[in-house]
This record gives structure tokens, sequence and C-alpha cells, in this order.
């Protein structure tokens, strides 16, 4: 992972991009500190910094972009699919629309004024993105066969292709600028799980609706306070 965060990185400053801060978004933790590009800041640690700390600093910057993605929970041919937790959750709706993890960062983002740009990962993480984002730039560095099986190419063409397809995405956006993605208010959140326990313990909490036995739902006026319900 953080080889393909480093081409990445390369391939922002081959475009001119003059400060790039690196979100270690999976739970465990998936970058190397001590291998990271010494260009790059990390902004990483769990639980999360509350969010009237961290996104200010956020929203200070021009865009965003996703590296090593894995489409949303339920794409039969997606490799690793799931929507944030592959043992609790069966699936994320957000006014109606199923969503995965694309949406949910691009949306969140979006409300800070960050446009997602670019996105690598595997085949059907980039056909996602690009249904959600016209004019984003991807890069599949794999071919997911089933949940658990992929052709994946080389490591070393996986960063080439990156970084090319990263600075091509700056440029691109340069000449014709992507916008923030946002959707139309009122934001109805639905959160399904796959067993009745996870289900009792997000209704309790505050503005959580049970819809059934499995299912839960969240409304407001503000994506932040919803999407990563």
């Amino acid at each position: 992972a953080t080889a393909e965060v480093n081409a990445a990185i390369d391939g922002l400053l081959k475009a001119g991009v003059e400060e790039v801060l690196v979100f270690d978004g999976h739970g465990p933790g998936g970058i190397d500190f001590e291998s990271l590009h010494p260009a790059a800041k990390l902004l990483h640690g769990r639980p999360a910094a509350p969010r009237s700390v961290r996104d200010p600093i956020v929203g200070t910057y021009d865009a965003c972009v996703m590296i090593g993605q894995h489409a949303m929970a339920g794409v039969a041919t997606s490799n690793q699919n799931h929507t944030q937790s592959s043992r609790t959750i069966d699936y994320y709706k957000l006014n109606g629309q199923l969503i995965g993890e694309i949406a949910q960062f691009a949306l969140y983002h979006g409300d800070l004024g960050l446009p997602l740009i670019f996105l690598s990962g595997e085949e059907d993480a980039c056909k996602e993105a690009e249904g959600l984002i016209p004019g984003i730039t991807t890069v599949s560095v794999k071919k997911g066969l089933s949940r658990h099986s992929a052709i994946s190419l080389s490591a070393v063409e996986s960063r080439r292709q990156i970084q090319e397809g990263i600075k091509k995405a700056v440029e691109q956006h340069r000449r014709d600028p992507i916008p923030p993605l946002i959707w139309d208010k009122p934001y109805i959140l639905e959160k399904r799980f796959f067993f009745t326990n996870n289900a009792d313990d997000a209704s309790t909490q505050p503005g959580a609706k049970r819809v059934n036995d499995q299912t839960v739902r969240y409304r407001s006026n503000q994506i932040r306070d919803v999407i990563y319900r």
C-alpha cells in the first residue's frame, strides 16, 4: 500500500502539486510510516481526531484522491468487496441508492469543498467511481474474479500506471475542474446489518430510527452527520 501511495505522490509532485496530506483510512493502519514519501505528511491515529479539529485542516486542500480502493458490498466480481465492515454490514443506502466507501468519502469531502479527482484500485471500484463522478480519472490495477481472487498487474506496473494516471488527473482538473460531489438534501441514510444485535446497538444512537429487525435509518440536512454512521 505504501509503495502505491508513494507512486501517487510522485505523480502529484510532477504535476506541480505543492503539498500532500496522506490519510491512512484503513482501520488497522495500512501505511508504513518509515517508508512514506518524504514530501508527504501523514494524518493517522485511532480513534480519529474530532471532526471539529480535523475538518478545518482537510478543508484547506484543493482536491482528494483514493488509492487501493475496492467496490461496495455485494458486487460479486469485486475483490475484497465490502462497505466499512465485512463482518457486520450488509449495505448502506443514501436517499434510496446503494453506496460504498467511495461515495462516502467523496460526499464527506465534497461537503468540505474537495472534489475526488482520481481513484486507483480494482476494476469494479473504478467503474463505481466513474458512475458517481463524471470526469474522474481512474487506474485499475487488478481485475476481481470473486471476493477472494483477482488478476493483478505487477507491483512495478501498478506503480507506473498510478503515477502517470494521477499526474494526468491533476492536469485535466486544472483544465476542466471536477466539482465537489454534493447530493440534494435531506440526507436519509439506511444501514442494514447482517445480525440483529448490531441493529440493536445502532438503534440506541442519537437520531437512529429502527426500520426493521436488521436495519436502522438516520436523517439529517448535514451530510457529514450521517454518511459514516
